[in-house]
C-alpha cells in the first residue's frame, strides 16, 4: 500500500496538482495536508491529520462507482472518525475559491 501511495504521488491529475498547490506546506491557516495518504485499505488523495478531514477529488470515473465511493466514506465517517469532503475535478478546476472555503470551514467548525 505504501509503495502504491507512493506512485500516485508522483502522477497527481491536474485537478489534484492544482488542489494541492493550495494545501502544501501549512498554506491554509497553518493545517498540515499530505497527500496519497493510505489508511486501511484506501489511500486518501489528501488528509489532514489534526483535523481528521479527508478531501477526494472526483474524476468522471467515480460517477460509474458511486457505491464504492458511499463505502468508503462509510468507512473512514465510522471507522476513522474522519470527516469526507468530495469535489469535482471541475469544481477544483473552475471555483478554487469555493472549495478552499469549503475545506477552511471543515477545518476551523465543529467535528460532525
Amino acid at each position: 500500500m505504501q509503495e502504491r501511495a507512493r506512485q500516485l504521488r508522483s502522477a497527481l491529475t491536474p485537478a489534484e496538482q492544482h488542489l494541492w498547490r493550495h494545501l502544501r506546506k501549512r498554506q491554509l491557516r497553518g493545517f498540515e495536508f499530505r497527500r496519497q495518504h493510505p489508511m486501511g485499505r484506501f489511500i486518501l488523495d489528501f488528509y489532514c491529520p489534526a483535523a481528521k478531514l479527508v478531501v477526494e477529488v472526483d474524476g468522471e470515473v467515480h460517477a460509474e462507482q458511486m457505491d464504492d465511493d458511499a463505502e468508503r466514506t462509510q468507512w473512514l465517517e465510522s471507522e476513522r472518525a474522519c470527516r469526507v469532503l468530495r469535489f469535482t475535478n471541475s469544481e477544483v478546476r473552475r471555483n478554487t475559491s469555493a472549495v478552499l472555503e469549503a475545506i477552511l470551514t471543515a477545518l476551523t467548525g465543529p467535528p460532525p
